[in-house]
């Protein structure tokens, strides 16, 4: 459920006019209003094309789509900020975000599902299962909506030591031939850029900090290692794994603007336990 209340610049228009400039998609809209008791004021049905006054509580039940997942409390996630719209989780390193043939009630999913029971699953970014950090979930298809693809997300990882302070990679990046899964620098791939800056050198290992300009799958891991400087931990780009047993990579921080409030979040979320050993 979604509560609305109406403010005094609102008044008079339609609540189809009101959603629309709150950022609702058309096809969320034609959903709430082909739902039984979709929309609701004062306990009321009301209809998009009904006009709204100040102070009117609007109430969208936009919950209902999409099985929720098998929950599972027996597993610890960190919860790094939560409201009525989103919840964002420091996902561990090795836990999968959504569940698979090898992996049923032990995902951040699972976990999502006990901490909110009846919710559909919404993750808004996705890691892959070695990597760890900060995970949005949405908590309904409006906050969903709205945040996708305008997350700012700040990376970390450490490679072996690189003398140089910076840079920024720009390669494109392709699937690699007869491969599902691997991903390659080449020149028909799609355009990809990453910026890098290092934070510290320790151990003969470099940790950096890394900003995206575009969002390809593995970009980090192939760029890094197309430039010779693979993970630590990543087997599957030539990284060294003898001091980390998956890929040194952490979604550090991640920005946001509520949909709720409009207001900018920003949630942060420390270096794991076997990344911080590397280098402190």
């Amino acid at each position: 459920m979604t509560e609305i209340i109406i403010d005094s610049s609102e008044s008079g228009k339609t609540l189809e006019k009101v959603l629309k400039d709150r950022g609702y998609s058309r096809r969320l809209i034609t959903l709430l209003k082909r739902q039984e008791n979709g929309m609701t004021r004062q306990g009321q049905l009301i209809r998009t094309i009904d006009t709204v006054k100040e102070n009117d509580v609007i109430i969208l039940d936009d919950c209902k789509k999409g099985k929720p997942l098998e929950p599972n409390g027996n597993i610890n996630v960190e919860i790094l900020y939560e409201d009525k719209d989103l919840v964002v989780f420091n996902k561990p390193p090795l836990m999968p975000v959504h569940p698979s043939i090898n992996h049923q009630g032990d995902t951040l999913g699972n976990f999502f599902s006990f901490h909110c029971p009846n919710l559909t699953f919404r993750p808004v970014n996705r890691l892959d299962r070695d990597t760890s950090g900060c995970v949005i979930v949405a908590k309904n298809p409006h906050a969903a909506h709205i945040l996708q693809n305008k997350c700012e997300k700040k990376y970390f990882c450490i490679t072996k030591h690189i003398s140089l302070s910076g840079g920024r990679i720009c390669a494109p990046i392709a699937r690699e031939k007869e491969s599902i899964i691997l991903r390659c620098v080449r020149s028909d791939g799609q355009y990809s850029v990453t910026n890098w800056l290092k934070i510290k050198d320790k151990n003969d290992f470099s940790l950096l900090e890394i900003n995206l300009e575009t969002g390809r799958t593995h970009q980090i891991r192939v760029h890094l290692a197309w430039k010779g400087y693979p993970l630590l931990g990543d087997k599957m780009y030539g990284g060294d794994c003898k001091v980390i047993e998956r890929q040194a990579l952490h979604c550090g921080e991640i920005s946001f603007f509520s949909p709720g409030s409009n207001k900018k979040i920003t949630v942060k979320a420390p270096l794991p336990e076997d990344m911080a050993k590397l280098i402190e």
